[in-house]
């Protein structure tokens, strides 16, 4: 039965869009999705880069006018892999044109920005490129949970440690302007932290938070620090840094709860740690579980057990969960409704560290 064809437009040229582009060759052949993704056209500012990226990936023609790419009627879906302040106007616009969305993280530069963008894309299929919901090693620790093995939650502490702001090349790069970006580490950092422990352990009800900069005239931050109470009755902690040194990238979280503890650091994204508490005293200790099957999440998808993975197929399991999710017509998550609620995580965290206070979720943000 042949499969319906889906093209699509990417707007953006970097890194980011490299593992997009990897993803919509690579989907069909790890998932049994009924589309074909046909990669119409790729839109930046750059010719030389433009040029590259289509010759690389097969993208079949190349634009420098986003406005007209998102207004052409030959388009199903509009990919948004571009600087944070770009994100609104282009969503919008193709959300207005009756397009698919789908978006890179963090959402917006504001809350303001990331409710308008889901008000955009109420009817229309959206997802939001948290990736890292997808590692198998993050997956099955949501199954641990939903399955009660850690019961009562205690303590729920995140870090996020990248040591790329101690080099001075980046520095002029517009993930460190607050007019492209929003927010310094807190956007680019943080924001999956927070995804992961809402999607792990729940809504967060109250917040106080720090941040700092450590290059004198920059106007984002460099760190971000919070301390949280969530709904399930469990205090959190957060880090994010580019000035980990020693550390690429280290997104981490540690759950302690009643009955076992996880613990998980994508720079060894194939493992995930398990204390089962339920273990006669005499046998229990750390699990050291290679999340690659038989039985794990996406197992089935990619290759035999024992064998690993990589971060691209992160967004692979992303694009394969959406378009499985699209035939069925069912809605997809982490979408801009789970995206806006990062965003407003990261709303209190800058108004508390504004303010030295702490901040109730669902406090007016005037």
């Amino acid at each position: 039965m042949p499969r319906q064809k889906l093209n699509v437009a990417m707007i953006g040229t970097g890194f980011i869009a490299k593992a997009h582009s990897n993803a919509f060759r690579q989907v069909a052949h790890f998932f049994d999705v009924p589309y074909e993704l046909s990669l119409k056209v790729v839109c930046g500012r750059n010719q030389a880069k433009l040029a590259s990226a289509a010759a690389q990936w097969g993208w079949e023609e190349v634009s420098t006018d986003w406005h007209a790419v998102v207004a052409r009627s030959d388009i199903d879906v509009v990919d948004i892999a571009v600087p944070n302040v770009l994100h609104a106007p282009i969503a919008i616009a193709a959300a207005k044109a009756g397009k698919m969305v789908w978006c890179e993280k963090p959402l917006a530069t504001s809350l303001q920005e990331a409710e308008g963008m889901a008000r955009a894309v109420r009817q229309i299929p959206n997802l939001v490129w948290f990736n890292y919901r997808r590692i198998p090693a993050v997956a099955l620790a949501k199954r641990l949970i939903n399955e009660g093995r850690l019961g009562q939650t205690f303590h729920y502490r995140a870090l996020y440690l990248n040591q790329s702001g101690n080099d001075p090349n980046k520095a002029a790069t517009w993930r460190y302007k607050r007019s492209e970006a929003g927010l310094g580490a807190a956007g680019d950092l943080l924001s999956h932290s927070i995804d992961a422990a809402l999607y792990l352990n729940g809504p967060i009800t109250e917040l106080t938070a720090m941040t700092h900069t450590f290059v004198p005239g920059r106007d984002v931050d460099d760190a971000a620090f919070l301390l949280a109470h969530y709904a399930n009755g469990s205090v959190g902690t957060f880090e994010a840094t580019r000035y980990g040194v020693g550390c690429r990238n280290r997104h981490a979280f540690e759950i302690n709860g009643s009955k076992g503890m996880l613990r998980f650091n994508l720079e060894h994204m194939n493992q995930l740690e398990f204390y089962d508490a339920a273990e006669t005293p005499n046998q229990q200790g750390m699990r050291n579980i290679t999340v690659t099957g038989p039985d794990h999440p996406y197992s089935e998808n990619f290759w035999k057990p024992g064998h690993i993975i990589g971060y691209e197929h992160t967004f692979i399991a992303t694009l394969g969960d959406f378009l499985e999710a699209l035939a069925r017509k069912e809605s997809h998550f982490p979408d801009f409704d789970d995206a806006v609620s990062v965003q407003r995580v990261l709303n209190a965290v800058e108004r508390s560290a504004a303010s030295g206070t702490w901040i109730k979720m669902g406090e007016s943000t005037a």
